[in-house]
């Protein structure tokens, strides 16, 4: 009985879930009309003074203006104070959105702009930290090396000076990718696509892979992958921005040859895409692979996988690399994502080519 009560009220209210603005103004005019028009009527059949009816008029239609309008400025009043409150940092707060008129879509919008705010925020913070970190570790490296070599307690001797070179690389890289990251966040990264030969052009990006994996200086260089590259056909020819695309390509490899076992294999592999400019491209390694469930987060910034995806190689880095690689991917309109493999971790990067290339 409570139940059906329920529905009646819910029926009858003016201001319905189900009804717009314009029809609860609507009914408030209907009502007021209607009001009057009875109370006239009885006027004229109990030869009541017109004047009494008039007040009694005025009234009713007050209380049903109020009523009406308490109603359809609540939940301005309630954004106003969540306005307030994210005014001075906090965006945890939301809009009641339990109507379905335009206020009700009105607060779903400013719930869904206060939760990207939130993230935003949340983000900004994530982003200081993580930086703030990045930047202490090789520079506190470089400083305990220089103050043992100060100090007396170390020589300079040329071990010495490599490992402060290798924090002062590591420091430069850090650097220059998040300038690179500014730089495509800001819009500022101009494309300068032409037409080159894949062949050529990927297999001196493996070479370069290959000389750096094999330097000595570097204790974490992987001298045991072996690059493949696989390119069909030969003459295979695109259209991008040489400079972004070996940022792509340069990345995914790095990250394939870190996360390969010992002895393991890293392909590269190319072909025509759909359209009669595009290029397909998919780097392969024979890792432990990505879970399904973190493959959306491996192109977010700082991001370096679990324990469980750290391979021999893996000397933490800076979690920017693969960032990088989607931002220059989008800029030529493409797509970069985790493809399924039987083993391993398949990376499939599509550029589309043509005109968009070359704005």
């Amino acid at each position: 009985m409570a139940g059906l009560g329920g529905r009646v009220w819910e029926a009858l209210r003016p201001l319905d879930p189900y009804r717009s603005v314009k029809a609860a103004l609507g009914a408030l005019v209907i009502g007021s009309v209607v009001i009057t028009t009875f109370l006239v009527f009885v006027a004229i059949r109990s030869a009541t003074e017109l004047r009494v009816i008039t007040v009694f008029s005025i009234i009713a239609s007050l209380l049903i203006t109020q009523f009406v309008a308490q109603g359809l400025t609540a939940p301005l009043d309630e954004m106003t104070e969540v306005t307030r409150a994210m005014a001075q940092g906090d965006y945890t707060r939301r809009v009641g959105a339990g109507r379905r008129d335009e206020f009700g879509h009105l607060a779903n919008a400013f719930n869904r702009m206060a939760a990207d705010l939130e993230a935003v925020d949340t983000h900004r913070k994530e982003l200081v930290a993580n930086v703030s970190h990045e930047l202490r570790t090789p520079i506190a490296g470089l400083r305990a090396v220089l103050e043992n070599v100060v100090d007396g307690v170390s020589a300079a001797d040329p071990e010495t000076m490599r490992t402060a070179l290798r924090q002062t690389e590591r420091l430069g890289r850090l650097v220059e990718q998040l300038l690179d990251l500014s730089r495509l966040d800001n819009g500022v990264v101009p494309l300068h696509a032409r037409r080159f030969e894949v062949w050529p052009y990927l297999a001196g990006i493996l070479k370069e892979a290959s000389m750096a994996n094999g330097s000595s200086s570097s204790p974490h260089a992987r001298k045991d992958v072996h690059l493949h590259l696989d390119v069909s056909p030969p003459e295979l020819t695109a259209h991008a921005d040489a400079e972004r695309l070996h940022q792509v390509v340069a990345n995914l490899v790095d990250n394939a040859v870190k996360h390969s076992p010992p002895h393991g294999r890293v392909t590269v592999r190319a072909r025509r895409g759909e359209g009669p400019q595009s290029l397909a491209l998919e780097v392969l390694d024979e890792g432990p692979g990505i879970p399904e469930a973190e493959r959306h987060r491996v192109f977010e910034r700082f991001n370096r996988g679990g324990s469980g995806q750290q391979g021999p190689g893996t000397d933490g880095g800076t979690g920017l690399g693969l960032a990088i690689a989607r931002w220059a991917v989008d800029l030529h309109g493409g797509s970069i994502g985790v493809a399924e493999s039987p083993h391993g971790c398949r990376i499939q990067v599509t550029l589309p080519g043509g005109p968009r290339d070359q704005c």
